[in-house]
């Protein structure tokens, strides 16, 4: 068995798609893209973005800044080769970035999901 695609749910897909492929610097799987749905390639697996239904997405209420939606108990992490210089990247482009004592940095998606990156080994 092996991961082929995590999947999150997005209120604001546009907000979100840009996020991933232009801050992060995933890149779009070709033909993936609708009204619903975005995958893009991260490597071994690939990253989907599901919008939630508008009958739903209304009920709630993304803030600006948005709050961190850290009691969710799913994390992205992405391994870089140079964490030092993707956390300056990463908060050049506005990203809030906390470095960990173990050595990562969180951050936070325009919809409060928190990622993180990490050194690849």
């Amino acid at each position: 068995m092996r991961l082929q695609t995590a999947m999150i749910y997005v209120k604001d897909l546009s907000r979100m798609a840009a996020f991933y492929g232009e801050v992060l610097g995933l890149r779009p799987v070709a033909g993936s893209r609708s009204d619903s749905w975005a995958e893009f390639d991260a490597g071994a697996a690939t990253l989907g973005l599901h919008a939630i239904p508008p009958e739903i997405a209304s009920q709630f209420e993304i803030t600006n800044p948005p709050q961190p939606r850290e009691e969710y108990p799913v994390k992205l992490i992405f391994a870089v080769k140079d964490l030092d210089a993707e956390q300056a990247r990463l908060e050049a482009l506005g990203v809030t970035m906390t470095r960990r004592p173990w050595g990562s940095c969180d951050g936070m998606d325009p919809e409060g999901n928190i990622f993180q990156i990490c050194l690849a080994v």
